[in-house]
């Protein structure tokens, strides 16, 4: 077995670990089924290195070098569909399919030609270049795009601009007469090293973000309530505290309103839990289209909420919470009984954690319901709700 045909057995090993890894992934998380694409897409490049031994062995070399070069070219343009699909868009079929239609007809068009010309091997390279350009194009138009997703754009840059210079060193050092040739090489070590060491680079990349994708698809799920679809008691506490840190950085002022549902239980009771069901679910979304685009809202259990609101103090979350309460009094939805909402609204004091805001808002909002429910207190020492409207 020679150097290169070692080389190209290690690049098959290292594609079917790739193509494994992300199935394994999407075989384990039902949210990133998409991945599987990835898994296809390395599995078609296989097939480029598969020929490029067995044609010569099987004494089929004109059918290994059609297959390795067409796999190739398939597997490069299938990255592209793959981020865009796995990304949710739509992939940039038009420009897939125009690319694999030149490349074809341009490898069709040189068959016939000197091998080691430097119009043979730009023509030869040229389709690659340009599915290099376009997975970095998809990748740079991926909306919330990372540092990986930068870096893997920066990897298909570095791949398109090694196709470029591939013609040079098939000229200086020889590409060999013929495909069977080709293996003897040292052109082709060269080539199949340095083709197989960036694509290791931009598989880790692409399974980095992949991996990436399912922890944080994870997290998500086990930080949100299952029936209201707003944030859990976990997620809120994490996404609260991070906002403590950055108002006690800033000095800006931060609000928070906690809201429990009036007489809950006698929905319960009367219409049953799925009714219950509907008004926790009705109220989330009333909470979620009135809040402010920037506040924090959860469910903390049973029929008690929570929206923290950054940059607010107590009369601009009294505000806020009073539209919510004017919301809920319309109706939660059609088939659901009529409702009310208390609420206690307190602004963070200067050293206070967390837990002391939410106790003074908590305060607040039984204040609310001793003093007739359907209605927004707030806890001492914040301004009175005639007061916010007059500054109003």
């Amino acid at each position: 077995m020679t150097g290169v045909e070692v080389v190209l057995v290690v690049n098959i090993a290292v594609g079917s670990l790739f193509a494994a890894g992300y199935a394994i992934i999407a075989a384990g998380n039902a949210s990133q089924r998409a991945a599987l694409w990835f898994a296809l897409s390395y599995m078609i490049g296989m097939l480029a290195p598969v020929s490029d031994i067995l044609g010569p062995v099987l004494g089929a070399s004109e059918l290994g070098e059609v297959l390795s070069y067409s796999a190739f070219l398939l597997a490069s343009l299938s990255i592209s569909a793959s981020l865009a699909i796995f990304h949710r868009r739509r992939p940039p079929w038009a420009a897939i399919l125009a690319i694999l239609v030149y490349g074809l007809g341009v490898r069709a068009w040189i068959w016939e030609h000197e091998r080691d010309t430097a119009s043979y091997g730009f023509a030869y390279q040229s389709a690659y270049v340009l599915a290099s350009l376009l997975a970095a194009r998809t990748t740079l138009s991926i909306d919330r795009r990372g540092p990986l997703h930068l870096a893997l754009a920066a990897v298909f840059f570095v791949i398109s601009a090694h196709f470029l210079l591939k013609p040079f060193a098939a000229m200086t050092f020889g590409s060999g007469r013929t495909f069977a040739d080709y293996t003897k090489t040292t052109y082709a070590m060269i080539s199949q090293s340095s083709s197989g060491i960036l694509l290791v680079a931009a598989g880790l990349l692409l399974l980095l973000i992949v991996a990436q994708k399912a922890i944080a698809e994870s997290q998500l799920a086990s930080e949100t309530d299952p029936l209201s679809g707003l944030a859990n008691r976990r997620g809120f506490d994490r996404r609260a505290e991070a906002a403590l840190a950055r108002a006690r950085r800033t000095g800006l002022p931060m609000a928070v309103a906690l809201f429990d549902l009036d007489r809950f239980k006698r929905v319960n009771d009367t219409f049953g839990h799925a009714t219950g069901d509907g008004v926790i679910a009705g109220f989330a979304a009333v909470l979620r289209d009135t809040a402010p685009g920037a506040a924090i809202t959860a469910r903390q259990g049973g029929e008690e909420f929570v929206m923290l609101i950054e940059g607010a103090t107590a009369g601009t979350a009294w505000l806020a919470a009073e539209a919510v309460r004017i919301r809920t009094a319309l109706g939660l939805g059609e088939g659901l009984p009529a409702m009310t909402v208390s609420a206690g609204v307190a602004q963070l004091r200067p050293g206070e954690s967390l837990s002391d805001l939410l106790r003074r808002a908590d305060q607040a909002t039984y204040d609310a319901k001793h003093a007739g429910r359907d209605r927004i207190c707030l806890a001492p020492e914040a301004p009175s709700p005639a007061a916010v409207r007059l500054a109003s």
